[in-house]
């Protein structure tokens, strides 16, 4: 990204011509409009302070998003994902995974008020929080939101009352224990009790459509997603049993990640829920396959960039002082339980550390480091034991992976707020094989099998930043517009 890197410079006139050939197309001429808008220098840190760039700011990448979306396609084409909202509610995020046909997890009158916003169907969010406000019930029975988890005898009698055209899945504890969030302490029914759950529903006339399960957010075990279908499969055995209405939907929930950031792939995981469900749910069975990743999409788009504010120097310990912390981005590392990668970044503000450098630290020796958060309260502790080279106030440590979790839950203690830190959009392309742009023209009618709604809403997004590749092949692109959000 240009904004990594202090001497950028743009693609010639030549090439951006070969890439944007018709000046007719209107947004081929909006493109060029952006293109000629003179590139991002990272500023010197008395530059960075007269424009006010010593704030933290956040890049997401929606490029890699959309290849995120065909690689959990491709590696799960029978189950649909329905984006966890609270993982991060970042609007032009959820705007990139509602056009590609994504459906969404809601826990709140919020969360399905922003989600209805984007124009989303009701049939493709899932109210999925087995313990819901009274009100928040409501407001989903007024505006269409069937769909719903339940656990507990009470919950079943709260949807009665006040939504009558409620449609219930009950979820079931399953247990991934090493997960990085574990849930079950919190939700889910016993297999003891499902039996009774069943009957009380039966007799007040709500509708189980299906089973719904979380093993926990970041998953370390595959065989976790393996036993918890095994276990929904008893569930769906146990309502024919009863003479129930047949089930028809089964949730698998979320803990996948995308990332480094877990002990268990992707693509492990995949590999055994594509074995539990053709063993559990065969395709013959019309059940319909949903789940409620939010890591998976949100965690690695995003990067956050920080800015060095202070800095003090005890013995062999150097200490600074950056602009976020754990009351904001970095509360990831008490209720996410985050191991955070970072990497500095030196403006060459003093020319004497290393002329040669142009901002990359990797051949400057390093030193014990501490790295604290803006707020006074000590807690407030970013990093500890780091090796980090001799920064001076205005260089920048960058922290990639940081779209899950963090700004979602930041607050605005002593004044630093969450909202004061801005979120830079980028569209990287990746040029080989042009598979970003294949996939919404060819491949996605194909495996997601009619789940797009508006796959030319979805080609619309690339189309803003559609290249011909022909040329180009092997090279990666990174551009940038305010007008993505």
């Amino acid at each position: 990204l240009c904004c990594y890197s202090r001497n950028a410079t743009r693609m010639s006139s030549h090439c951006m011509l070969q890439l944007f050939p018709s000046t007719n197309n209107p947004k081929n001429q909006k493109f060029r409009e952006l293109w000629e808008r003179p590139p991002v220098q990272f500023p010197a840190p008395s530059e960075s302070q007269k424009h006010g760039m010593e704030d933290a700011f956040y890049v997401l990448d929606l490029g890699l998003l959309v290849r995120l979306f065909q690689g959990w396609v491709q590696a799960m084409p029978r189950v649909r994902p329905f984006y966890a909202v609270k993982c991060s509610p970042d609007r032009a995020l959820l705007t990139t995974l509602a056009a590609l046909g994504a459906g969404f997890d809601c826990a709140s009158k919020a969360e399905i008020s922003q989600v209805l916003d984007l124009g989303v169907a009701t049939d493709r969010i899932v109210f999925a929080n087995p313990c819901k406000m009274q009100s928040h019930v409501a407001y989903a029975a007024s505006v269409g939101v069937n769909l719903t988890t339940f656990d507990s005898e009470s919950e079943v009698h709260k949807v009665k009352a006040h939504h009558p055209g409620a449609v219930l899945l009950l979820r079931i504890r399953t247990d991934d224990r090493g997960a990085r969030c574990p849930l079950g302490v919190k939700y889910g029914a016993l297999m003891c009790e499902v039996e009774h759950l069943l009957r009380v529903a039966d007799n007040l006339h709500v509708p189980v459509a299906g089973v719904s399960f979380h093993i926990g957010s970041g998953a370390t075990d595959a065989f976790s997603f393996t036993d918890a279908i095994a276990a929904a499969r008893e569930v769906f055995d146990i309502s024919e049993r009863l003479g129930l209405p047949k089930m028809h939907i089964l949730d698998i929930g979320g803990g996948f990640t995308s990332g480094c950031s877990g002990s268990l792939k992707f693509s492990d995981a995949a590999t055994a829920v594509n074995y539990a469900l053709d063993s559990y749910f065969p395709p013959e069975m019309g059940v319909k396959i949903i789940a409620e990743p939010g890591r998976y999409f949100a965690e690695t788009p995003s990067t956050l960039a920080t800015t060095v504010i202070g800095k003090r120097v005890r013995g062999e310990v150097k200490e600074y002082w950056i602009n976020d912390g754990i009351y904001g981005s970095m509360n990831c590392l008490l209720y996410d339980h985050a191991v955070l990668k970072y990497r500095p970044l030196i403006c060459l503000a003093d020319e004497s550390k290393n002329n040669n450098c142009h901002g990359d630290c990797s051949s400057l020796p390093t030193h014990n480091s501490t790295v604290f958060g803006p707020t006074c309260d000590g807690l407030d502790t970013v990093l500890q034991g780091a090796s980090l080279p001799d920064l001076s106030i205005g260089d920048w440590i960058i922290f990639p992976d940081m779209g899950a979790y963090t700004a979602a839950a930041g607050s605005s203690f002593n004044g630093f707020s969450m909202s004061d830190i801005p979120t830079f959009y980028v569209f990287s392309i990746n040029l080989q094989g042009c598979s970003t742009l294949g996939y919404l023209k060819g491949i996605a009618p194909q495996l997601m099998k009619g789940c797009v709604p508006d796959l030319n809403a979805a080609g619309n997004i690339i189309e803003n930043w559609a290249v011909n590749c022909s040329s180009t092949s092997g090279r990666q692109i990174s551009v940038s517009s305010g007008g993505c959000s």
